[in-house]
């Protein structure tokens, strides 16, 4: 994702990126501290039950320097632009970059998580935040570029654009708290969360609208294409799911889904068949492009299908089993039966998964095959190859 990011603004500003160093410098910051946290937590050395900050703060600081530098990097790069307004795609990624770093200071600092109710609701600003103002705005801005690249047409509406980038900054800051409905935190601060949850209902229309509108009347051109597809699957997916969060906020549903297997298929909705689906539309669509070498369009397609479908069967298989699980708990039946009844569900979400994986090492192939053998200039490369 930052790779593409790498790309994509000194494309869209017209300029070189400011500084090679400062990017490589990132590159080692980010994956030390991936290395570090990695063995850190093996050895037991964590920050707690702290979902998306297990990492102890020495070693997130790591982290955070690598994304302080990206982001002073394209700042400077866009700073010296060589065209008069910033592109769509720079309001995105730079609005992700600096929100993660202000996160990341509010979610290490001590002194206001002095108990187990405050540190709550910092975890649950944090969490949700962790995914909504760090993989959502990037992969949406870099959706902006490589969408009107790979059609060649310009996108339906700048204004749309716009209305979306603001209301994602308005909403989804307060939505975090909708983690905890029921839970021992101020009613108002999770009444809150619920509304701003509604909320990003206009968000999503915005976003998802405009990308749409903007495919609208090229699907020969989508139905050739091997990465076309895997962006539309991620548009629709970036609003199915997202309004899917939006129906788990509110209190009744919560009250059935909250602590079931159905919120762990709502993450991999979200994170795999939104946020993955568009990366890899962006690498497919951009790497032959950079390099002059293409994937196999066979295999493209391959992976394609084992992707979405084996998301399907997995999070299907585990909504399902996580409505009866939550059913059974809500009528006091023993817990071991909740344990039973997810078993068949449970195999389904191998499978699904097992297709997951196997279209992963499909990627890792075709990313092979796109590797640069030697510097070339950017050339545009025929994506012709039938996925239906």
């Amino acid at each position: 994702m930052i790779a593409l990011v790498l790309y994509v603004v000194p494309k869209t500003s017209q300029r070189r990126l400011y500084s090679f160093p400062l990017a490589w410098t990132s590159l080692i910051l980010i994956n030390l501290a991936v290395i570090i946290g990695g063995l850190c937590l093996m050895g037991g050395i964590n920050n707690g039950g702290q979902e998306y900050r297990e990492y102890i703060w020495p070693v997130m600081a790591i982290f955070a320097a690598g994304v302080v530098l990206t982001a002073y990097n394209l700042i400077r790069t866009i700073a010296d632009r060589g065209v008069e307004e910033i592109y769509i795609s720079n309001w995105y990624i730079m609005g992700g970059f600096l929100w993660t770093t202000v996160l990341m200071t509010i979610a290490y600092l001590p002194f206001y998580q002095q108990n187990g109710i405050s540190e709550t609701i910092i975890q649950g600003y944090y969490m949700h935040n962790a995914v909504g103002m760090w993989f959502t705005p990037i992969v949406l801005g870099l959706t902006y570029y490589f969408l009107p690249k790979l059609l060649n047409k310009p996108i339906y509406s700048y204004s749309l654009g716009v209305l979306a980038f603001w209301t994602q900054m308005v909403f989804y800051t307060m939505i975090g708290g909708h983690h905890f409905v029921f839970a021992p935190t101020p009613w108002w601060l999770q009444t809150v969360a619920i509304i701003f949850s509604v909320g990003m209902i206009v968000t999503l229309a915005a976003g998802t609208g405009n990308f749409l509108l903007t495919m609208k009347g090229s699907g020969r051109t989508i139905a050739r294409s091997y990465s076309l597809p895997f962006i539309l699957a991620g548009v629709i997916g970036y609003f199915l799911w997202s309004a899917q969060g939006t129906l788990e906020a509110l209190r009744s549903l919560n009250q059935v889904w909250h602590f079931t297997n159905y919120t762990v298929a709502h993450s991999h909705l979200t994170m795999y068949g939104f946020v993955v689906f568009l990366i890899w539309g962006g690498i497919y669509g951009l790497m032959p492009r950079m390099t002059g070498r293409e994937p196999s369009h066979l295999l493209a397609g391959v992976h394609f299908w084992f992707a979405l479908l084996g998301y399907f069967i997995y999070t299907i298989a585990l909504m399902v089993g996580g409505t009866l699980q939550g059913v059974s708990w809500i009528i006091e039946a023993p817990f071991i039966q909740s344990v039973r009844l997810m078993e068949p569900f449970w195999l389904w979400r191998a499978v699904g998964g097992t297709m997951m994986f196997l279209s992963h090492l499909i990627f890792a192939y075709n990313l092979w095959r796109m590797r640069p053998l030697h510097s070339k200039r950017e050339m545009p490369a025929p994506q012709v190859g039938a996925l239906a």
